[in-house]
């Protein structure tokens, strides 16, 4: 949260100086929230390839959404091939992986910065490509910069990941390529429902699918997430109405707001449920920050939400499911 802060301070300035809109506020604190947790334990060669690669995924992350404003179809089924093939290039080892994980970071922004929501006075104000590629760097330099002092003088210094395994996969298709398909399938099939039932709120139901089929581990894997998704967001669903109903709003909302995530942060290791809550909370805030009735969407959200890992279970259960491995854990294939 001292990362997510630093870069919303930064954003807040750029946004003063140069006329943006909030929409630049809440890619950078989007950015550094999933920024973050992939690069705790990363190397400076690490550091440096994030700081090259997500300004320019940032930026065209933008114009993708343009893209979808202007001609949905179209811009979903891009946003659906980059996130496929960003999981189907893990077949080619650890730095490919990591590149595909930065390359989703920005989509996964993508989702969260609340487009529609926007009055419609905000016009030329909103970000371009340039600014949102600066506001990506700014939360790259941002998350190395506290890491980095935390590493040296705070006293949790973060863990070596364990080594991957090395050892190819036998099944046929890859695990990766499996994955690749059931995300696509889900998040495609997001698509298509989220226009159709919930018009300008489908970036609920995309994001759903997309948090419910990442890191797939195998059909119960799947359900389970989903699962605990639909729970959390209930949970974060009366947790904003009693906000609401406190007559919170405004800058008092936006410290509201930064709290919940740091609750759900510390929280989510235990469960990804208490994320989900705290995610869904926050986003209501947000929403009733741009003028929006959080309360009367609480329900829609809800079943967005339900609708989203629906489709990713099916998918993960019906479109080339995972087999359940047999190895030990020592063995198992990488993907």
């Amino acid at each position: 949260m001292t990362a997510v802060l630093l870069s919303w301070g930064i954003a807040l300035i750029l946004e003063t100086t140069a006329g943006l809109h909030t929409d630049s506020l809440v890619l950078a604190v989007a950015l550094t929230l999933t920024l973050s947790s992939t690069q705790r334990t990363a190397d400076t060669r690490r550091r440096l390839t994030a700081l090259a690669l997500l300004p320019v995924a940032a930026g065209l992350a933008q114009l993708l959404g343009r893209l979808i404003a202007t001609h949905y179809a179209a811009g979903a089924a891009v946003f659906t091939a980059v996130l496929a093939f960003a999981i189907w290039i893990r077949r080619y080892g650890p730095v490919a992986t990591k590149a595909g994980t930065l390359l989703t970071l920005p989509l996964v922004a993508l989702l969260v910065v609340p487009g529609p929501a926007l009055p419609p006075e905000a016009g030329d104000r909103l970000l371009n490509w340039a600014w949102s590629a600066l506001i990506g760097a700014v939360a790259c330099a941002g998350v190395w910069l506290v890491q980095g002092v935390a590493d040296r003088w705070g006293p949790w210094p973060g863990a070596a990941e364990p080594a991957a395994p090395s050892r190819p996969s036998r099944l046929h298709p890859r695990p990766s390529t499996r994955m690749a398909l059931q995300m696509a399938a889900g998040v495609a099939a997001a698509f298509a429902l989220g226009r159709l039932c919930y018009d300008h709120h489908w970036p609920w139901m995309v994001l759903t699918a997309y948090v419910a089929a990442s890191g797939n581990r195998g059909r119960t894997d799947v359900l389970r997430k989903g699962v605990e998704r639909c729970l959390g967001a209930a949970a974060g669903t009366l947790l904003a109405t009693g906000v609401a109903a406190a007559g919170i709003d405004g800058h008092a909302s936006v410290a509201v707001m930064f709290g919940v995530l740091a609750v759900a942060l510390w929280l989510r290791p235990l469960n990804y449920a208490y994320w989900a809550a705290g995610m869904t909370t926050a986003l209501s805030l947000l929403l009733g920050y741009f003028g929006q009735d959080a309360q009367s969407l609480l329900l829609t959200r809800l079943a967005a939400i339900g609708i989203g890992a629906a489709v990713s279970v099916a998918a993960a259960w019906w479109l080339l499911p995972v087999p359940r491995r047999r190895t030990t854990p020592a063995l198992r294939p990488a993907t």
